[in-house]
């Protein structure tokens, strides 16, 4: 596809993800003669009614006049939460993944169960060349063509993986000029150089290999994993710079100017494009970028060992986050915890999809392993996958082995209850410390936040490890009761979401 068609292509589906974006619902589809129809999303431009308007404003105005002190203020505008991260195959193997119908089912699944937004990972592409492509060609062109035709006939949008540092030490377009002398990393299969932001050659390498994928594939997006050692590592300031590195910006432990003003390039493209860029630093890490723009979506969790830190970590970042709970390396005390520290920041977890993560990648003749913690969940899945594979639910290197199969279940339950907090125009006030909803102050360990729209909730959280009561004054329905009630009895490690009664 041509340029100029692509950014036609590009504005079109900008439009269209607008629309999505303002809808209360994900919109349907349905087939007629082999096509796809789309349901015209709700807007909250052409379809509110004067009523509409006045119970949305009447609520905000509630909210003006009743709380007094928030953590953070946002308007809720683009904004897609039914995010699932797809597993295309394994990868490196024997032979390349393919697609067919059993992508095709899962795809219908996901669909109706809200997924909006499909993020591939490194399995996609061909980064060890073993099937003639390279990090930035997929493994199977014709079948992830295929891939994102079968996601755009479902009104799902793809984000392709790209990296604005990783590299293989030992593909033959890497120049160690890019990088600097000890910047790399090794792990599994992958032993990748960190190349350097602020040098010239590798900027123009690979962001004209950013181009090309969008080009390429159609891909409404991509996935950026940064692949960037932060300026606040200590380990950083010891590195001598790369041959090939102009020090053009501010470099210190609060601002990594270079990596910034590259990731604000590579957004403003995709945004011209009509596209999303979802983003991935490090950790719990967000960009240090001095307020310029640099994603849609942040996604935080990897190697995170507590969630609890996870959460206060990355609670007041900007919008809009997507929790992912590092599974190997932690664990949940119960199916419903990752939706206790997401939602009442306005976030949602990332589901796990596609074919089933078997390990097999972590066992192909002829590749170079480092015996580490991924080598390990490989083994773990294998094992499991050998032994009895109907009893294996891994979909991910992130993901449990071997998993439950009421994970993904409940995913779609919370996120059917997250949807009407997040409608677009909604105004959300998080981490409410001072109100009049409540008669008597918060128990300790009591998180309480605000979405006001047509309807107006509030989610109450409980982090502590003993049951607490919260007064409210006056009556509210809990999403899961039959009436309203003044006093709500939330169970440790737990959250109740409420809608004002109104009279």
């Amino acid at each position: 596809m041509d340029r100029r068609s692509f950014l036609k292509t590009g504005t079109q589906a900008a439009v269209a993800g607008t629309v999505a974006s303002a809808a209360t619902r994900p919109a349907s589809t349905k087939a007629v003669h082999g096509a796809v129809e789309s349901t015209p999303a709700i807007s909250l431009l052409r379809d509110f009614s004067e009523e509409e308007h006045r119970r949305r404003l009447q609520n905000i105005a509630r909210c003006t006049q009743s709380i007094r002190s928030t953590m953070r203020e946002h308007l809720i505008t683009e904004y897609l939460p039914g995010q699932c991260c797809y597993n295309l195959g394994e990868y490196p193997s024997i032979q390349p993944w393919f697609v067919d119908e059993y992508d095709e089912q899962e795809l219908d699944r996901l669909q109706g169960e809200g997924i909006e937004v499909l993020q591939v990972f490194d399995d996609w592409n061909d980064s060890l060349r073993l099937f003639g492509g390279d990090k930035y060609s997929a493994v199977n062109p014709q079948g992830y063509h295929r891939f994102i035709e079968l996601a755009h006939a479902r009104g799902m949008k793809v984000l392709t993986y790209t990296s604005t540092c990783f590299i293989q030490r030992s593909d033959p377009d890497f120049k160690q000029e890019w990088s600097r002398e000890g910047d790399f990393l090794q792990v599994g299969y992958w032993d990748m150089a960190r190349c350097s932001p602020a040098s010239p050659g590798w900027r123009a390498f690979v962001m004209q290999k950013f181009a090309r994928i969008m080009e390429e594939y159609g891909t409404d997006g991509i996935y950026v994993d940064g692949g960037y050692l932060s300026n606040q590592h200590a380990y950083k300031q010891t590195m001598p710079v790369a041959p090939d590195e102009i020090v053009a910006f501010e470099e210190t432990p609060e601002h990594d100017g270079a990596f910034a003003d590259m990731l604000a390039l590579i957004y403003d493209d995709v945004k011209r494009r009509g596209g999303i860029l979802k983003l991935h630093v490090n950790a719990a890490e967000k960009p240090m970028a001095k307020g310029l723009a640099t994603y849609d979506y942040l996604w935080v969790g990897e190697g995170v060992k507590q969630v609890d830190p996870l959460r206060e970590a990355v609670k007041d970042y900007a919008p809009y986050l997507v929790p992912c709970i590092d599974m190997g390396f932690t664990q949940v005390e119960t199916e419903d915890e990752p939706y206790l520290h997401a939602i009442p920041y306005m976030q949602f977890p990332v589901s796990m999809g596609g074919r089933i993560f078997t390990g097999e990648r972590g066992f192909v003749p002829g590749v170079t392993y480092k015996d580490d913690f991924w080598m390990q969940r490989c083994r773990d899945a294998w094992k499991q996958y050998q032994e009895d594979p109907s009893k294996l639910h891994t979909y991910s290197a992130w993901d449990a082995v071997p998993g439950s199969p009421n994970t993904r279940i409940n995913h779609a339950k919370w996120l059917k209850r997250y949807r009407p907090l997040v409608q677009p125009g909604t105004k959300a006030y998080l981490e409410i410390q001072d109100s009049d909803f409540f008669t008597t102050p918060l128990p300790e360990g009591v998180v309480v936040s605000a979405f006001a729209n047509q309807e107006l909730h509030l989610v109450v959280a409980n982090y502590g490890r003993s049951p607490v009561d919260v007064t409210l004054a006056d009556p509210w329905k809990a999403d899961d009761a039959d009436s309203p009630a003044s006093v709500y009895t939330l169970a440790p490690r737990s959250l109740r979401i409420l809608q004002r009664v109104t009279t």
